[in-house]
């Protein structure tokens, strides 16, 4: 019975991404200029962001160790995650990603320390947070709730012309109706135009389904898209996070991406206990070769990743 289920999720998803891609694409075949990036354009190496490679790195890099293999890689952009012990390190990743030509595109969270930093180093990084899911008699006022707990944030955000993301981690405040909703809130009542949303596959396995509606309705506030090698149910089958071109939903959720007319950034995570640098290449490895099918073009062999083996 579980196989039949996940053969018929993987199905739906297939057959909604097919139509939405279809119909996206004849109208793109009406309407040219409607505004679809092309893969190879959408996807990249310059506009790549380095996602959860500071603590999730099995050679623990330091700030310009971290900021030559980007470098290394030919990835150009850097949204920075952080424990306690990385602090005192903060003013030297700046440094340390200017000097190497990598943009801080992203912070995760708010802390003092690093807005001091935000000024005096005249950087615009959005910062990604997670909302509140507060108590509340009704969804339309957790919705407000949610909103007004974020308006210190939102403000602090405004004041340093920087982007506010709201970030899908699961739960009731990383669903994608929810975020919209919140968005909208802050937007309609507070004029507050710079919060978005930075959404994460490795957090939308319950979203898979829905996903190109999901997708339709977030797609206006989107700053962010982080990928992830997708099968279903993976985050129940300890199979979170996968390198890309590993998940059978992978080409699929990425003709979906295109068809969209999304032109914003585009994520690439560690968020393992392995190597950044070898699943950033692996990320990199199972990109071009879904782009290449993407294009139409011969394909070759499916990667074979450095840091992940099948179960």
């Amino acid at each position: 019975m579980r196989s039949l289920r996940l053969s018929s999720l993987a199905a739906a998803l297939l057959l909604a991404c097919s139509a939405f891609a279809a119909t996206v694409v004849a109208v793109e075949h009406q309407c040219p200029t409607s505004g679809v990036a092309a893969p190879g354009e959408l996807f990249a190496r310059q506009n790549l962001v380095a996602w959860c490679i500071v603590p999730f790195d099995a050679k623990q890099r330091s700030p310009q160790q971290r900021a030559e293999m980007l470098r290394r890689l030919g990835i150009s952009k850097l949204a920075y995650d952080w424990r306690d012990k990385h602090v005192p390190s903060f003013e030297e990743e700046i440094l340390q990603t200017k000097k190497n030509g990598i943009e801080l595109v992203a912070f995760w969270g708010m802390h003092g320390d690093f807005v001091s930093l935000v000024r005096k180093h005249h950087i615009k990084p959005q910062f990604w947070v997670m909302m509140d899911a507060p108590n509340a008699a009704s969804n339309e006022d957790k919705i407000v709730k949610a909103a007004q707990s974020l308006l210190p944030a939102m403000k602090q955000a405004g004041e340093l012309g920087c982007k506010l993301a709201l970030y899908n981690h699961g739960g009731w405040s990383g669903e994608p109706d929810n975020m919209v909703a919140v968005v909208k809130w802050l937007r309609e009542n507070q004029g507050a135009d710079h919060v978005g949303i930075a959404y994460n596959l490795h957090h939308g396995h319950g979203h898979l389904a829905d996903f190109p509606a999901a997708l339709a309705k977030m797609k206006p506030y989107l700053l962010c898209l982080n990928l992830n090698g997708m099968v279903v149910d993976g985050d129940r089958r300890g199979m979170l996070i996968l390198p890309l071109g590993q998940g059978d939903l992978d080409l699929p959720l990425l003709k979906t991406i295109v068809a969209s007319g999304y032109r914003g950034p585009i994520g690439i995570l560690n968020h393992t206990d392995e190597d950044a640098e070898a699943r950033l290449q692996d990320n990199l490895d199972g990109l071009d070769w879904l782009v290449r099918q993407l294009e139409g073009q011969p394909a070759g062999p499916k990667p074979t990743p450095r840091t992940w083996k099948p179960k």
